[in-house]
């Protein structure tokens, strides 16, 4: 058609039978770096289910009261276990970057071709929406294992088949009701405002972040579990006297009736300001006493004093600043697309991109963030800690260590690269060793 911009997809070799050569310096490299990636966690695993086996037969000497020997093979097995799949799923997961950029995201932007017109805001919202589907297809089987072998081998999921694949299209239904309308945003960003379409983005995800605790706990989080108000008795009082001590206002003290799912147990403060909220799951309630529930509730209560969701929002508000400050000035560079042997393309394929290369930066940032996190979770329990106590939070944390099957023999380089708490054995003995000197 005369006049209509060409935006179909050409790798460089059918756009120019005969070259031999390219600017393929880019792909080189983020191939080298994705390769890089997958090696380095697939040690950091051998490392972790070596270690575990190793120390399978012997429960640490501080936990040997509380533990039994069985319960302590159980974890190391769970481990290991849940290891060997997340060593699956990383083979997976490379393969389909690899199958990306070495000629995936021209055979979808043909595929499409066929339907929508190429260049149009539909058809970039297609592509990504698209591209997304098939990692979340991919997904499924792992998924499924994951439920029906590992967690149903080692007691814990209690999800039939029926409702876990209604939770799996409530997952997907809502991923598009949120995500459509902000890749639509996004693209429509890119055209209206092409300088600075990056800084308008950076301020509705910052609005999103503020936004969706409130959000999820009013409007998701209820198409997925029932919340119940903690019934009146001592655990609620004691709780409330925790919560009037930290200053702390809540828009409801909440059970979760998360035993419809899994036999594990977990608590989570979320929200800001009037939104926030506490939530206990039932599994929790059941397997603890009431000194170790508010020794968790303590904890928490420990990261609202020291302002960490708060400094954690500015600080993905900073990163997200500086990753889409990176997009906008990558997808204007002419040589993008090039890179990845590609001849012409549009918006969402060079957004895309920036996704891909963003995955082999990312990493790198995990060190930091894991630092972070780990120096939070020792602010937080050294508040529990003159709160309570060291003795209900040492027990809680061993409870959950014991009824979550949690390897208390991590290794420690895995622990250092993956772990965004510390390990159990080191926060107790942090609380050791404060409780001695206070």
């Amino acid at each position: 058609m005369p006049g209509r911009r060409d935006c179909s997809l050409r790798t460089w070799s059918e756009a120019a039978p005969g070259r031999t050569g390219g600017p393929i310096v880019l792909l080189t490299v983020f191939i080298a770096a994705t390769l890089a990636w997958t090696g380095l966690s697939l040690v950091l695993s051998a490392r972790q289910t070596a270690h575990v086996r190793r120390h399978r037969d012997a429960v640490p000497v501080e936990f040997a009261a509380h533990v039994s020997l069985d319960e302590h093979r159980k974890a190391a097995d769970y481990t290991v276990a849940r290891e060997g799949l997340a060593r699956f799923e990383t083979l997976v997961g490379t393969a389909l970057t690899l199958a990306w950029v070495l000629g995936g995201i021209g055979l979808l932007h043909r595929a499409l071709s066929g339907l929508l017109v190429p260049g149009s805001l539909g058809f970039g919202v297609a592509f990504l929406v698209a591209a997304a589907g098939i990692g979340a297809l991919l997904d499924v089987p792992t998924d499924l294992y994951r439920k029906f072998g590992i967690e149903r081998r080692f007691g814990f999921n209690r999800t039939g088949p029926l409702t876990f694949a209604a939770d799996l299209l409530r997952r997907w239904a809502l991923s598009l009701a949120v995500g459509v309308p902000l890749v639509a945003a996004a693209l429509w960003a890119m055209r209206a405002f092409t300088g600075f379409w990056w800084l308008w983005a950076w301020m509705a995800l910052l609005l999103l972040m503020v936004a969706a605790p409130a959000v999820y706990v009013r409007l998701v989080a209820p198409r997925f579990n029932t919340f119940t108000p903690l019934e009146d008795g001592p655990l609620r009082a004691g709780i409330e006297r925790l919560l009037q001590g930290a200053g702390f206002r809540s828009s409801g003290l909440f059970t979760m009736d998360a035993s419809r799912r899994t036999a594990h147990g977990n608590a989570y403060f979320i929200g800001f300001g009037r939104a926030k909220r506490i939530v206990l799951f039932d599994t929790l309630i059941a397997k603890s006493r009431p000194e170790e529930i508010e020794a968790v509730i303590a904890h928490e209560l420990g990261h609202f004093r020291h302002r960490h969701m708060w400094i954690g929002l500015a600080q993905s508000a900073a990163v997200t600043f500086v990753g889409l400050a990176a997009f906008g000035w990558l997808v204007k560079q002419p040589w993008l697309l090039p890179a990845f042997g590609l001849t012409a393309g549009d918006d969402a394929v060079r957004l895309f991109l920036c996704l891909l290369l963003a995955s082999v930066v990312s990493p790198l940032l995990a060190p930091l963030s894991n630092w972070i996190s780990r120096r939070n979770e020792f602010q937080a329990d050294d508040y529990a800690r003159r709160t309570v106590g060291a003795a209900p939070l040492i027990s809680a944390l061993t409870g959950l260590a014991r009824d979550n099957a949690a390897t208390l023999t991590p290794d420690p380089l895995y622990a250092l690269a993956h772990y965004s708490h510390p390990p159990v054995p080191i926060r107790v003995r942090h609380l050791r060793e404060n409780a001695a000197g206070a």
